[in-house]
């Protein structure tokens, strides 16, 4: 069962919303929020696999109430104003919805997140088991494939899918970054820019704002994101790469 809860300050918005929620058996609705401060009490109150979040609240809009969250649940914006898909895409956003929001939009917006949450909660259950392991699989291509950490370069995030930079080849998967950071063994592998996470061991250079990583023979130079760049430099300076 997905726990959902609506965060929207229009009570015509959080019906339409509930009446397509009550025919998806699949999803539960915990609670239906009409401001930020109401939805973080929610979040804290119970384990939110799913928030159905507006941008235009008053007080604290969507964007910067998700934006103050360490561990979200997963996102589908809904908002009146199609100007802020890319800021909600940037935040790892499943899906913007825009209103009016029609049952065949919404169906798919949240059998994207069903996959994704379906995949946090399988990562998470195996998580303390994984912890001494050099591997994890992923879901590509009809098959599950396995990954060692150690073959690693990067991982690029792209929308809903993620790419997996490999010495020899690479892997695109539906998954979030998010996911696969929580995944991912922090001490080995760091998220650098809200695109992209690197395995340090592989990291050759830092170059201005940019880490250079040996691909196939050649540099190739990942971003770093300020929101990042200081703790990375943390880390170079204690010896760690």
């Amino acid at each position: 069962m997905i726990k959902a809860i609506i965060v929207d300050d229009e009570p015509l918005a959080q019906d339409v919303l509930e009446t397509y929620i009550d025919k998806m058996p699949e999803i539960e609705l915990v609670s239906k929020c009409e401001n930020a401060f109401e939805a973080n009490e929610a979040l804290k109150a119970d384990n939110i696999d799913l928030m159905f979040l507006d941008i235009q609240m008053p007080q604290l809009t969507g964007v910067e109430f998700l934006k103050s969250l360490s561990n979200p649940p997963v996102v589908i914006f809904t908002t009146a104003y199609p100007d802020y898909a890319i800021e909600g895409f940037e935040l790892d956003a499943v899906d913007y919805l825009l209103k009016p929001i029609s049952l065949e939009r919404f169906m798919k917006a949240v059998n994207k997140a069903s996959e994704i949450i379906k995949a946090r909660k399988a990562e998470y259950e195996n998580h303390e088991s994984n912890d001494d392991k050099e591997f994890f699989f992923v879901k590509a291509d009809k098959k599950l494939i396995k990954c060692n950490y150690d073959d690693i370069l990067y991982i690029e995030g792209l929308k809903d899918y993620v790419i997996i930079r490999q010495e020899a080849s690479r892997i695109i998967t539906l998954q979030t970054m998010k996911s696969l950071e929580l995944k991912l063994p922090s001490d080995t592998f760091m998220r650098i820019h809200r695109s992209y996470i690197v395995n340090l061991d592989k990291i050759e250079a830092i170059v201005g704002n940019m880490v250079e990583i040996f691909e196939k023979g050649q540099a190739k130079h990942v971003p770093i994101g300020k929101n990042y760049r200081d703790e990375l430099l943390t880390i170079v300076n204690n010896s760690r790469l």
